[in-house]
């Protein structure tokens, strides 16, 4: 039986989403966040308060979570060529994927993650990656996952699983997962404090939280959430 889990933990939406799941579910919860010199930025300031409102607000959690960890990955910056690390347009590329794709960034990710949970001696990797509303990122897919859950516990010589709690649900669901693990409470909490957009913006305050309003992020959670909050399940 799995008892700990560590959390790929950016400071948005999702992988706050996942981190309530993860606390819902195990023993004992760390985190991981990355500096990659993405240029929202703003989204590692945003997770120690999200953290820090985790512990405030849901006191049954509070004991569960553990050790913050943030690792540098300067070479992902040095490599550029993505709109999320260089001050580009949004844009599609000749491959059919966007520029916003950070090529070899999640398969570095859990790489390291796998590196951590053994040092950790933490059992689960939980990563918020998705297939059902995402961007074309081959990264994110099930199969990737998959591999490499499988190379990760071969390499290490450890039984590694890797937990992806949103793969096969649109962020409408997303919304309505946080709403059942942490009601009212959690939706608020994802709303102020969570980082999503692609331009770091947080001056401007939308329904569902701060952002551009017009980046690719933005644009899907805002179509999440008018999904969410028009539903008779919401507690909107």
């Amino acid at each position: 039986m799995h008892t700990t889990a560590l959390v790929l933990f950016s400071g948005g939406q999702d992988s706050t989403t996942c981190l309530a799941q993860a606390l819902s579910k195990y023993e004992r919860v760390e985190t991981l966040g990355f500096d990659y010199g993405q240029r929202h930025r703003v989204e590692l300031d945003m997770r120690g308060v999200v953290l820090g409102h985790l512990r405030e607000r849901f006191a049954h959690w509070a004991p569960r979570l553990g050790q913050d960890h943030l690792l540098t990955l300067d070479a992902l910056h040095q490599l550029g060529g993505s709109s999320l690390t260089d001050e580009v347009a949004f844009a599609m590329q000749a491959d059919g994927l966007p520029n916003t794709f950070v090529p070899g960034r999640n398969l570095l990710f859990l790489t390291l993650a796998g590196a951590l949970a053994y040092r950790r001696g933490l059992q689960v990797i939980v990563t918020g990656v998705c297939e059902t509303d995402f961007s074309g990122y081959p990264d994110c897919r099930d199969d990737t996952m998959k591999a490499m859950q499988l190379a990760l516990s071969l390499g290490l010589e450890r039984r590694l699983l890797i937990e992806t709690p949103l793969m096969w649900i649109d962020k409408a669901d997303t919304w309505r997962l946080a709403d059942a693990l942490g009601g009212q409470a959690l939706i608020d909490l994802i709303v102020e404090d969570t980082h999503t957009c692609y331009l770091g913006d947080r001056t401007h305050r939308q329904a569902w939280g701060y952002g551009c309003g017009t980046c690719p992020a933005c644009e899907l959670r805002a179509r999440g959430w008018a999904r969410y909050a028009g539903s008779p399940t919401s507690s909107r």
